[in-house]
């Protein structure tokens, strides 16, 4: 199965869609349900967007989304990009179960992630943040 290699687009929220569309027809080859087709369109999401509003603080930069097959089970999305380093493990797991007017701000976006995802990665390399996204094939 031929999956296309990546996209390269300025880290906006004009492009959020072409990200989006690129890794879901990336899915669809796989076979991914509806469901779980849907579920990694909102875990991606969730990832450029924080990217789009955190790594940039000052300028514009680039992101790419890479899409590949790794040992014919699982569907690995990789998003890089130049910002700001950060490390995606730092961030405490929200309360979820704590009255809404005690929780702190921050945190669900990134346990949304980890929750729709089978295995999530961050790791900085070389100047850029790289966060692997990994979805056990069908």
């Amino acid at each position: 199965m031929e999956l296309p290699a990546h996209i390269i687009r300025q880290a906006s929220q004009k492009n959020l869609s072409e990200f989006i569309q690129f890794i879901a027809e990336a899915a669809e080859t796989v076979g991914f349900s509806e469901e779980r087709l849907n579920e990694i369109k909102i875990a991606v999401e969730e990832a450029l967007v924080n990217i789009f509003n955190y790594a940039y603080p000052e300028e514009t930069g680039e992101a790419i989304v890479a899409c590949r097959i790794e040992h014919d089970r699982q569907f690995v999305i990789e998003i890089i990009d130049e910002g700001e380093p950060f490390d995606f493990e730092s961030i405490e797991t929200p309360d979820v179960e704590a009255d809404i007017s005690d929780r702190q701000i921050g945190g669900l976006g990134i346990l949304l992630i980890k929750e729709l995802m089978d295995s999530v990665d961050y790791r900085r390399e070389s100047g850029r943040n790289i966060l692997q996204l990994v979805v056990k094939r069908p």
